[in-house]
């Protein structure tokens, strides 16, 4: 029999060359923004303080390894996930890591050390509260990631303008506010805000990306 072991080492060679684009904490962190919007080299940049010639260097390793692609408006170029798969790809390593890692715990603890303060909320319950006009749920993200796509029923009021808009929120009901997800904590600064102003407030843990892939839909 014709020894295969070359062909074999090959496509192991593909599916390494994959993971080595996703060994980089930077290119992880780039990922993570484009689950929630495309966006182009500048925004990406400033959300991840990077310089603009790094963020691109980044992009460029993960675009060779098919995970995003690029497209030209005008002056710039707007990244985008190369497929919503990659998505569930960032999902499950952050999924696994969290169950076999015992730092992440850690960690997560130290870049959120108030989550454990308050109430957190299930999607079930969310919706059920939603169905009897209970809550109100705020989208802390940046404008453009809710434009991308947010939770139904949800309302924008990213974080830096929370402080300046508290009085749009109804009086008399619980506020919970979600932004990209349990490694997120716009969230939580949104919470500590609000509940030392008085509301009454609990925390969704899922993001956009989390509430896709339980099978939920998204608007628009």
């Amino acid at each position: 029999m014709k020894d295969q072991h070359p062909s074999k080492e090959q496509l192991y060679q593909l599916f390494a060359s994959m993971a080595s684009a996703l060994a980089n904490p930077h290119r992880l962190e780039l990922l993570d923004l484009l689950v929630q919007a495309p966006r182009t080299v500048e925004e990406l940049a400033r959300e991840a303080h990077m310089s603009v010639a790094n963020t691109s260097q980044h992009l460029q390793r993960l675009k060779q390894a098919h995970l995003v692609i690029d497209e030209r408006e005008g002056l710039f170029i707007r990244y985008r996930l190369a497929s919503p798969v990659v998505a569930h790809l960032w999902l499950e390593l952050r999924d696994v890591a969290e169950l076999q890692l015992a730092e992440v715990e850690r960690a997560l603890n130290a870049y959120r050390p108030r989550r454990h303060e308050f109430d957190k909320i299930s999607v079930d319950e969310l919706l059920e509260r939603m169905a009897r006009d209970e809550v109100e749920l705020i989208d802390v993200r940046p404008e453009v990631e809710f434009e991308a796509g947010h939770l139904p029923g949800a309302v924008s009021i990213p974080l830096d303008e929370l402080e300046q808009r508290l009085e749009e929120l109804p009086p008399g009901r619980l506020i919970v506010a979600y932004c990209r997800g349990p490694y997120c904590v716009f969230a939580d600064q949104a919470l500590e805000l609000l509940s030392s102003r008085g509301w009454n407030v609990a925390r969704l843990e899922e993001g956009v990306a989390e509430w896709q892939f339980a099978g939920n839909l998204l608007e628009k």
